[in-house]
């Protein structure tokens, strides 16, 4: 299996390619912010620049390594889906579970190396770049040297390949695990983060408006409200899909479509709900934190500093890594019903007609995805804003807000028409014979 492993990933690399995407950014990310905790342990480090660098791997760091986790993982669940007759017909040839699991695991592997070898250099320059931001805004000494060193090689090629072989292996267990059983441990999991999460939010009013931790339980709530809302995401886009009275054909066929494929489509509107609420929560309550320090008069501290810097890039890297998901998810995704598109065509649709089911589709992902990412940013934005200013919605919510959802927008629509009109060149005859 392993042999068949290379084989498949060297004839058919196209297959790959959002795969190697992933992984390079991921290794990338990980080894940038990581190469910070070999650049705080070379000599003459002060203390303060030490602390700096130490604290901003750690948390970046951290976040980054779920990051590649869940990248991997949405592009090779959407990849062994699209393989499911390759990989039943490799069944009925007389492989068993455990060596179709070896073969999915070993392309994941072989594919997250490259991607390591490759996101090598640019990380290199990326960790360089950083340190000079840090030493620009004065939080890092300027005396300090840049080092790429063992740390940073080691965590990229171990997160990169553990997260590869991790995420490969739950993909194809995912399709021969009993749906009933998943769901339930989904649910839990999803209805234990929606609880902690509004604990967490509500845990904001216990704090004075001079606490140091006072954005943590806010900043945390979002985020513990996102990922539950983005767990049951499949059901959310039923309940919205089940209450929505659209005329014409292509919004009854939208409807539809987004009802019959919800399972297949929570990925995306995981994706999008969760950079609607991180990305507006951590913005807004940054610029409510930076008002209030700017109204009181006070210089912000070295803290406060670093904990600003990570806000942002915190924020770019998971906008990064989202729009690289909806991407490739969306382009899989619509790309895999050419047959679906061939015979609609066959049955009297026109071009037009298809494409405006499409944009329908997104539109109404674009809208169920900001809703709730909306509803858990606010959860966390609010409680923070009233305890910090004694307001209940800054004015740096719109403004923010606006900025994510038309970004949501452009890559959810934008991806799902550009991938459509690409299928739709293909003759409906030739699309339904050759998927079939």
């Amino acid at each position: 299996m392993g042999a068949l492993a290379v084989r498949s990933v060297r004839h058919r690399p196209g297959r790959f390619l959002a795969t190697l995407l992933s992984a390079f950014l991921g290794a990338g990310v990980v080894m940038t912010f990581n190469s910070l905790h070999d650049t705080a342990a070379g000599d003459h480090v002060d203390a303060v620049s030490a602390e700096t660098l130490g604290l901003s791997a750690g948390v970046v760091g951290g976040y980054g390594t779920l990051l590649v986790f869940f990248a991997i993982a949405s592009t090779l669940t959407v990849n062994v889906r699209r393989r499911a007759a390759e990989l039943e017909l490799l069944r009925c040839s007389g492989a068993t579970p455990a060596q179709l699991r070896r073969m999915v695991v070993g392309e994941a592997v072989a594919v997250a190396l490259a991607g390591t070898v490759l996101a090598s250099g640019p990380a290199m320059l990326g960790g360089r770049a950083l340190l000079g931001v840090f030493q620009d805004s004065g939080q890092v000494a300027e005396s300090v040297e840049y080092a790429f060193g063992p740390v940073a090689l080691v965590s990229g090629v171990a997160v990169t390949l553990l997260a590869a072989a991790g995420a490969a292996f739950l993909a194809v267990r995912r399709v021969t695990r009993r749906a009933g059983r998943r769901a339930g441990a989904r649910r839990a999991l999803a209805y234990g983060a929606l609880a902690a999460g509004a604990a967490s939010t509500c845990s904001t009013f216990a704090f004075s408006a001079t606490d140091e931790a006072l954005m943590a339980p806010a900043a945390y709530g979002a985020i513990l409200l996102s990922v539950g809302f983005a767990l049951l995401a499949a059901r959310l886009l039923t309940a919205v899909t089940a209450r929505l009275p659209l005329g014409g054909a292509s919004g009854w066929l939208a409807v539809r479509n987004l009802r019959e494929r919800a399972g297949d489509l929570a990925g995306i509107l995981m994706s999008l709900i969760l950079f609607t609420a991180v990305s507006t929560a951590t913005l807004t309550l940054q610029a409510v934190e930076s008002d209030a320090v700017a109204a009181s008069g006070r210089v912000k501290s070295v803290d406060a500093k670093n904990l600003e810097t990570l806000n942002f890039t915190v924020v770019g890297i998971i906008a990064v890594f989202v729009c690289v998901l909806l991407v490739n998810s969306l382009y899989a995704a619509t790309a895999y019903r050419s047959r679906e598109f061939g015979q609609q065509r066959l049955a009297g649709a026109a071009p037009g007609q298809v494409l405006g089911t499409v944009a329908v589709e997104g539109a109404l992902l674009t809208v169920t995805g900001v809703l709730f990412g909306t509803a858990a940013a606010l959860a966390g934005i609010v409680p923070f804003t009233v305890v910090r200013t004694d307001a209940v919605l800054p004015d740096a919510f719109w403004g923010t807000w606006l900025a994510m959802t038309a970004v949501a927008a452009a890559v959810t629509l934008g991806t799902s028409l550009a991938t459509a009109r690409r299928v739709l060149r293909v003759p409906a005859v030739g699309a339904v014979a050759e998927a079939a």
